[in-house]
């Protein structure tokens, strides 16, 4: 097991009408705040209403931008940036998915930086600046943006989807009430399980050994995913199957599954290239790379994926034939992403393979000058990115 160092200071605020406590839990901190959300749904449903009157009784006044779409984008940061300076605000409450709680926090990140917002992601770099707080209401569960400290934004000039980690922007709390994802169809579901499974297996995947605590706990939390997922998936309206499925969302991507240990986040990373350009559903993007990857690494570390087999999958077969196991296990995920009704090939994304090559390129900044390889399982340059992405067009 590796050192490390980990600290999570975001409240959970988990249950049935827990929305309605998002006035008094900001209120000790902000007067005034910028509501950020998506494309209107949240009327739709009837929780801004329930959100505004929440705010408004607890003497809050209230800005607000809505228009969040899918992989956010740079300028709806831009317009944010100015809408919070130009009223001093200094709260952020996001209402929605991974996509609205990424764009709040790029919001936070550039209210007090005296450049583009977007140096930090591009560059890598930690604020000096003031960082504003920011606090969630969860609408779909799947990115666990709403206890990560990270962000992911996409510049649509230069076609380039970038992730960025600070400590800072972790939220204060997150409300989290499985209820409101009652009306979300069916292909939600489908993608958020995708992509809380990958921030698990983008840790579980690693070559570091003795660490036997948090792979146990990584184990249990994709069983239970793909357990509650069935079960969603044929009673959306399903309390419990939901609670567990959101719960386990958020402590997929808050860093606790990845103590002690290298981790690896080279299918994120072939992904954001996916959906820089053709601008797919994340979760969708991830089903497609995630079995190319682990056909094209596996044999660099067999038992790692016999365990994976095993103890997720469920595979049964001798361990005389490791390389089977492997290999079934494979199988029987891609298996369950086609139940899901998910895609797992280039082609059902709409992808053109005359694409492979610069999206690899980009992939490893090869197309900049630099070329630095991805991943912590196994070392990927921009030469193995367009092999995976080869194998994933089969």
């Amino acid at each position: 097991m590796n050192n490390f160092s980990y600290c999570n200071p975001t409240k959970m605020v988990f249950g049935k009408d827990s929305q309605k406590e998002a006035g008094r839990l900001i209120k000790p901190d902000a007067d005034r705040i910028l509501l950020h959300y998506g494309s209107g749904s949240i009327k739709k449903s009837g929780l801004y209403d329930e959100v505004i009157t929440s705010l408004k009784d607890a003497g809050i006044e209230v800005f607000e931008l809505a228009g969040v779409v899918p992989n956010p984008r740079l300028s709806l940061v831009h317009e944010g940036i100015e809408i919070c300076r130009k009223n001093n605000i200094e709260y952020i409450l996001a209402v929605g998915g991974g996509s609205v709680i990424d764009s709040a926090k790029a919001i936070a990140l550039g209210v007090h930086y005296e450049n583009d917002v977007w140096d930090f992601y591009y560059k890598g770099t930690q604020p000096e600046n003031k960082v504003l707080k920011v606090s969630t209401i969860l609408t779909i569960p799947a990115a666990g943006s709403e206890s990560s400290p990270d962000t992911v934004i996409t510049n649509e000039e230069t076609e380039l989807k970038i992730g960025y980690t600070c400590e800072k922007l972790r939220p204060v709390f997150s409300i989290v009430n499985p209820e409101l994802f009652f009306t979300l169809p069916k292909n939600q579901l489908a993608y958020g399980v995708c992509d809380m499974m990958s921030h698990i297996m983008e840790r579980y995947f690693t070559n570091t050994i003795n660490t036997d605590l948090i792979d146990g706990l990584s184990e249990s939390t994709l069983k239970t995913i793909i357990k509650n997922a069935l079960i969603a998936k044929n009673d959306m309206k399903n309390y419990e199957a939901w609670a567990e499925i959101a719960l386990s969302g958020s402590f997929a991507h808050n860093g606790f599954l990845g103590m002690g240990r290298e981790q690896d986040w080279s299918c994120h990373g072939m992904e954001h290239e996916l959906s820089a350009i053709y601008d797919v559903p994340h979760g969708a993007g991830l089903a497609v790379m995630t079995p190319a990857w682990m056909k094209y690494v596996y044999k660099d570390n067999i038992p790692m994926f016999v365990q994976f087999a095993v103890n997720v999958m469920g595979v049964e077969g001798s361990f005389r034939e490791p390389e089977k196991l492997a290999l079934d296990g494979i199988e029987k995920l891609t298996q369950f992403f086609v139940s899901m009704g998910l895609p797992i090939t280039m082609k059902e994304l709409g992808i053109d393979k005359k694409d492979f090559e610069i999206m690899a390129k980009k992939a490893t900044g090869f197309n900049r000058g630099t070329e630095h390889p991805i991943g912590g399982f196994k070392k990927l340059l921009w030469e193995d990115i367009y092999k995976i992405f080869q194998l994933a067009d089969e």
